[in-house]
């Protein structure tokens, strides 16, 4: 998901340059859902894993 994340943003950036600024907000927003919900995962399978008592990493 990170992955995907960095990629609309590198797309973004690139449209952003060459002055597609539509293209650039999109995927600039699609970055930022597909940060978001890395971000929550994230915590949401650390906070799983300490509720269980298992090493996460």
């Amino acid at each position: 998901m990170l992955k995907w994340a960095l990629i609309f943003f590198v797309v973004s950036l690139i449209a952003g340059g060459l002055g597609f600024t539509g293209l650039s907000a999109a995927t600039g927003g699609i970055a930022k859902i597909l940060f978001f919900i890395f971000i929550a995962l994230a915590v949401l399978t650390v906070v799983i894993a300490l509720a269980i008592g298992q090493m996460v990493f």
